[in-house]
């Protein structure tokens, strides 16, 4: 299993937090950093706010070499396919290939009225996350008018995030290399990758790599005694939640699981 740390940057993350916490995620020798795509505060309130995403991303792949980057996740509401695509070529090329995007149908309203996105409906929202998947790849890949392309041949990994409902699935399957799902319970995790293995193998294709976005407390053997639950029920990566962002010592205790779970 790989393990990767998750930062909700919406927090109030500042930049030398940031640095902090990238370079403690490399020392650590996590698989990755991700971090959410909000533009507002959930959890801790106003003025918390957040640092763009992909601006983000860019400046920490100019500080790290061997740590992947990515978003969990950018909502379709945010920006045109056009813009989120050049901005992941543009951060893949910084990182020399260390960009995954995560990408998603967006749900969190207040940010979008704060903002002025189009919130639109959940079944606009998920239409468009369809669109944009197949947009995103044929600039990628297929168009030969759009340059440069990524460095990751033939695209960076995509990832779609859901609850292994319908059109997120036949999203993923359709577009996506892993499917992420949110603090599921071990139960809920195998009904998820069973479901996601189904759609796979239905649609002709490989399996996806099935992931979850989960906050896990505990010294190193809880915690790997947690991870290794849902290692059995097939969850092949973890995204570990680190709410307290302040607290970059706990990013050791991460590495020392992680190297367990190898």
């Amino acid at each position: 299993m790989n393990v990767a740390l998750m930062i909700e940057g919406q927090e109030g993350v500042t930049w030398p937090q940031w640095v902090a916490l990238a370079r403690a995620v490399e020392e650590a020798r996590l698989d990755a950093l991700f971090r959410s795509d909000h533009y507002r505060s959930i959890g801790r309130g106003d003025p918390n706010g957040s640092l763009d995403a992909w601006g983000t991303i860019c400046a920490l792949a100019t500080i790290t070499s061997t740590i992947r980057l990515g978003t969990l996740v950018s909502p379709v509401t945010f920006r045109s396919a056009s813009v989120l695509a050049k901005l992941a070529t543009t951060a893949d090329h910084i990182s020399n290939g260390r960009v995954e995007l995560g990408i998603g149908a967006g749900w969190f309203e207040s940010e979008h009225k704060a903002y002025g996105f189009d919130f639109m409906t959940p079944r606009r929202r998920l239409d468009e996350l369809d669109r944009q998947l197949a947009e995103i790849t044929r600039q990628w890949i297929h168009a030969d008018d759009i340059w440069p392309k990524p460095i990751q041949q033939p695209r960076p990994r995509l990832i779609v995030g859901g609850t292994a409902k319908p059109r997120t699935v036949t999203a993923a399957v359709g577009h996506a290399d892993e499917y992420n799902t949110f603090a599921p319970t071990v139960a809920e995790a195998r009904e998820r990758r069973q479901i996601l293995d189904a759609a796979a193998a239905k649609a002709g294709r490989e399996p996806l790599t099935f992931s979850i976005m989960i906050e896990l407390k505990g010294d190193a053997d809880e915690l790997e005694e947690q991870l290794r639950a849902y290692a059995d029920v097939g969850v092949e990566r973890v995204m570990l939640q680190h709410l307290e962002h302040e607290d970059v010592e706990r990013v050791a205790v991460l590495g020392e699981v992680a190297a367990r779970l190898r």
